[in-house]
């Protein structure tokens, strides 16, 4: 009897573009590479969207929730771990855009390339089934840039160079590459290269041998050692003294180091992420910082924003560590629209550091309940007499005036939702807006993820 060979099917692509002849082309392509495209003729098709052999979703140009737009959201709902490839310069929703926030995406470039294509189809392969460990949150353009920033290089082996201020999050965007990396199952060892003395940070870096120095009792591993198949990050590395960047370079170079006082040379088998908060090229105008080691660390540089320029994610970074430091992650403490105002004007010369100090203190001297303008510190409340969340200053100067409104008004609208437990009718009166209005402007922002909860209980208090 002849043994069934298992059937090998073809994987799935659903194809999203109100551009008819682009879809067309876009689906011939994927033919000829072998992977099998879907496109929107109805829900038949979307209910073809089931199982394992779904692959990815490209998307072209969607402009509103309607047609194709209807069917990504009800693509991504199924599959919420599903790849998605971009066109690059396509024209999409809003509300869509802060969907694929949650998917792991990639750019397609216009016209679409087969090899381009095909190479991001084998990447979605790895990454199908995949939950996005994105941990770097916020929705204004700057941070969504960090985060595009951080999908397009996590495969690859290239050295990252992260700067921004002090408190801004770096270690943060470090540990995110790591996860989304193929050496996400390997070790994630940082160390602060400013914290430890010069003389000491040749063993740490490398490890040494029993009887290198005084007091080497017993042999050492060093932090390139302990991250093997992994990542090291090397954090204030422009605090590094002039010999040991010499070392570190060669390490970068050859791949390979000696632990001190041994001469058994080591393979080193590790990613290399480097953060600073200081300006390496005056460092090296000054002769203070290697300039051939700065050009070998900024292969894929990710410049950090400072809060003040990202002051419409304030909202929602107070709601995230608020959940944090509240005992048993207690989601009923929020702070009120007017404390909210406050720290919107505040300058943050502490970035996130200080923000999550002073969220950590206010859920401690108050457990339950509201947060209100009189509860902050003084250094906080002097900043109420400002108008408006945000100030002009939460964006870089590239951002049009009506994009910068439009987050403004978003980011009131979600402290003022917050503040009357997602009851519209509440919120609106608080706005001085009419509920039709209020709801209009819900929708228009994508603020969709209460939208039952919201809808109902609106209507409940207008009874």
């Amino acid at each position: 009897m002849m043994e069934m060979q298992p059937h090998t099917a073809q994987s799935r692509v659903l194809v999203l573009d109100i551009d008819e002849r682009r879809t067309a082309e876009l689906s011939d392509t994927l033919r000829v590479l072998n992977y099998e495209p879907v496109t929107p003729c109805g829900a038949a098709s979307l209910d073809r969207l089931h199982d394992a052999e779904d692959l990815a979703v490209m998307i072209g140009d969607m402009p509103s929730d309607e047609g194709v737009g209807h069917a990504f959201r009800a693509a991504a709902e199924r599959h919420r771990s599903l790849p998605v490839l971009r066109v690059t310069g396509s024209e999409i929703a809003p509300s869509i855009d802060e969907q694929l926030e949650h998917h792991h995406t990639w750019d397609l470039d216009a016209p679409v390339k087969s090899a381009q294509l095909e190479f991001l189809l084998k990447r979605a392969e790895r990454y199908k089934g995949r939950e996005r460990r994105m941990r770097i949150s916020g929705k204004s353009q700057s941070i969504r840039s960090v985060r595009r920033l951080i999908e397009k290089v996590a495969d690859f082996e290239t050295t990252v160079l992260i700067t921004g201020e002090s408190g801004t999050g770096k270690e943060l965007v470090a540990r995110t590459v790591h996860d989304l990396s193929d050496r996400r199952e390997g070790p994630f060892v940082p160390i602060n290269c400013g914290a430890i003395p010069a003389e000491l940070l040749e063993s740490e870096l490398f490890g040494h041998e029993k009887g290198a120095f005084t007091g080497a009792v017993s042999a050492r591993k060093g932090r390139f050692e302990l991250a093997a198949g992994g990542t090291l990050f090397l954090d204030e590395i422009g605090d590094m003294s002039l010999p040991m960047q010499a070392k570190l370079l060669r390490v970068l170079q050859e791949r390979c180091y000696e632990r001190v006082g041994g001469a058994k040379t080591r393979q080193c088998d590790v990613r290399v992420v480097a953060a600073t908060h200081r300006d390496l090229p005056k460092l090296v105008e000054a002769g203070e910082f290697r300039e051939d080691l700065f050009y070998r660390l900024n292969v894929f540089p990710i410049e950090m924003p400072p809060l003040r320029k990202r002051i419409s994610d304030l909202p929602g970074l107070i709601d995230e560590l608020l959940v944090r430091y509240c005992e048993n992650g207690d989601r009923s403490l929020r702070l009120h629209t007017d404390a909210i105002r406050a720290l919107a004007n505040y300058r943050w010369p502490g970035n996130i550091r200080e923000l999550g100090n002073l969220v950590e203190r206010l859920a401690i001297l108050h457990p339950s309940g509201r947060i209100g303008l009189r509860d902050l510190p003084e250094k906080y409340r002097r900043h109420a007499a400002d108008s408006g969340l945000g100030d002009g200053r939460d964006e870089s100067s590239g951002l049009n005036l009506r994009d910068r409104l439009r987050q403004i008004e978003k980011g009131i609208i979600e402290a003022a939702l917050r503040d009357a437990d997602y009851v519209v009718a509440r919120a609106a009166r608080s706005l001085k807006l009419r509920r039709t209005t209020l709801v209009e402007k819900i929708n228009k922002y994508g603020l969709s993820q209460q939208d039952s909860a919201v809808s109902c209980r609106g209507r409940d208090a207008e009874s």
